[in-house]
């Protein structure tokens, strides 16, 4: 399972709305110029996160975007899933696939419903606010 740019950044347009926002809007082009990331390939996935009430977008001089709740509220799982879809390790444990005929015989099946398992908590343990406090700045 590798997580795409899209999820990877929108991950870093959040915490930067959590950064940088003091409750204010901040403009596409100054969240595009911390990160990196090309305006066209931001607009794509702010889209996404409205249409997933994840962010708030104000027009006018003073426009830009804001975090539609505070930074504890929103889990990594969340923001991943809405980018990515579902974060299971094998296509047959996904929800929405049709399942896989050999589940019942299938002699992985637990171990790979295990990884899901793990991972997915680990995903939903960790709040935008962890990340912005530095909680995971470095684990070796």
């Amino acid at each position: 399972m590798k997580i795409s740019t899209k999820g990877r950044y929108a991950l870093r347009i959040m915490i930067d709305l959590a950064q940088n926002g003091n409750g204010k809007p901040i403009p596409l082009k100054e969240i595009s110029g911390r990160q990196n990331i090309t305006l066209k390939y931001m607009e794509q996935i702010m889209t996404m996160l409205m249409r997933a009430g994840y962010v708030r977008s104000f027009r006018g001089n003073n426009g830009g975007y804001t975090l539609a709740k505070s930074a504890g509220e929103y889990t990594i799982g969340d923001i991943l899933r809405m980018t990515e879809g579902s974060m299971v390790p094998i296509a047959c444990l996904d929800e929405n696939q049709n399942g896989c005929m050999r589940k019942d015989a299938c002699e992985t099946f637990a171990f790979w419903e295990g990884l899901g398992k793990v991972i997915n908590e680990y995903l939903d343990s960790a709040t935008l606010e962890d990340l912005v406090s530095g909680k995971y700045k470095s684990i070796s």
